[in-house]
């Protein structure tokens, strides 16, 4: 999200290969445009080779991309409280600001100001999700009239977030209650996700946010980066290698997909454990951080949760330099975990279960 032409579409069309319309005026955009995209994982790569696993499958992560918010969004200027609508069931944002100052991309406010832009947007958030705490509080005191403990829990949450967003808080800054605790869930406000902030600079400046972007970033619990749209629209044009040969004349040390991608997981507190076998796929799974080897395995199936003994787990590192699972099993890299083993970003599982 962002504002018009902050180079939403431009990135999405880089980063994803989706090929949607992007153009110099507002809301090109007008139906949100999805992309899924498969995260690149060199790790899962050595395992795969290393085991002899086929197919590889990676983990993926779904972009949306939605039409240029301006000042009234909300109240539906420029269909705002439409596109605003299309993103309320996503975990995260990625608010691209637009700090170059490219004089042939139209700027709707007529000025370069990114701080100014990022105070437009989330002026919008805040105000879109008044009008739904507002709307949901209406409908839950209703309910409450039962003295049902979870409703008058819910609404008395709902009226001290009506209350934070009318003085400019975030939604964030108002947990649900533990009498509540779909709360949150149940409203879905814009304000309550974390943010990736970034900053769409001028192709062969340094890939770093602006000191000013990155402060607020930090004060709002927010991640920020950089990357140029117009770098990368014309290195999704090369083939694979050609691009990869480009970014190191350039200097450029990933592909602004990996960035985005990268931040993203730390935003979300995830990590990735892989299972393989020789002749069987080698596969990545995103978990939250923190996740507990029983629950893991439910990514793989439900029933491998329920029917859980034990799993095998190694690292990737010690699998590869190992040669395989019995080279590992030699040097004790490999060992038997139980149930409330925490996952480690980039262990390797083979589960036991009881059918």
């Amino acid at each position: 999200m962002g504002m018009p032409n902050a180079g939403k579409s431009s990135l999405f069309n880089a980063l994803t290969r989706a090929g949607v319309d992007a153009a110099n005026y507002p809301f090109t955009t007008v139906e949100p445009n999805v992309a899924v995209v498969p995260v690149p994982d060199g790790r899962l790569d050595q395992v795969v080779e290393t085991i002899g696993a086929t197919p590889t499958v990676y983990e993926t992560i779904e972009f949306h991309d939605i039409a240029g918010l301006v000042r009234g969004a909300h109240r539906g200027e420029g269909l705002g409280n439409r596109f605003l609508a299309n993103i309320r069931e996503t975990d995260a944002l990625v608010h691209v600001v637009r700090t170059h100052d490219d004089a042939q991309v139209v700027h709707p406010e007529g000025r370069v100001d990114p701080l100014g832009d990022i105070e437009t947007i989330e002026t919008e958030l805040l105000l879109a999700d008044l009008e739904q705490a507002e709307r949901r509080l209406d409908r839950v005191a209703r309910e409450a009239k039962s003295h049902d403990k979870e409703k008058l829990a819910e609404e008395a949450w709902l009226r001290e977030l009506v209350s934070a967003l009318g003085e400019g808080r975030p939604a964030r800054t108002l947990p649900a209650p533990a009498g509540a605790p779909m709360a949150m869930q149940n409203l879905q406000p814009l304000s309550a996700k974390p943010v990736l902030y970034l900053a769409n600079v001028a192709e062969g400046d340094p890939l770093e946010p602006p000191a000013a972007l990155r402060e607020h970033a930090d004060t709002a619990g927010a991640r920020a980066t950089a990357v140029s749209a117009r770098l990368e629209a014309e290195l999704s044009e090369l083939d694979a290698r050609d691009a990869v040969t480009m970014r190191e004349e350039m200097g450029v040390q990933e592909s602004g997909l990996s960035t985005v991608i990268r931040e993203a997981w730390e935003l979300l507190g995830l990590i990735s454990f892989f299972t393989a076998g020789e002749g069987k796929e080698g596969r990545a799974w995103a978990v939250s951080r923190g996740t507990r080897a029983r629950r893991a395995a439910g990514r793989i199936h439900t029933d491998i949760e329920r029917g859980f003994v034990a799993a095998e787990v190694v690292s990737w590192r010690d699998l590869v330099e190992a040669g395989g699972y019995a080279g590992a099993r030699e040097r004790a890299k490999l060992r038997m975990e139980g149930r409330e083993y925490e996952m480690r970003d980039g262990d390797v599982m083979t589960v036991r279960f009881a059918p």
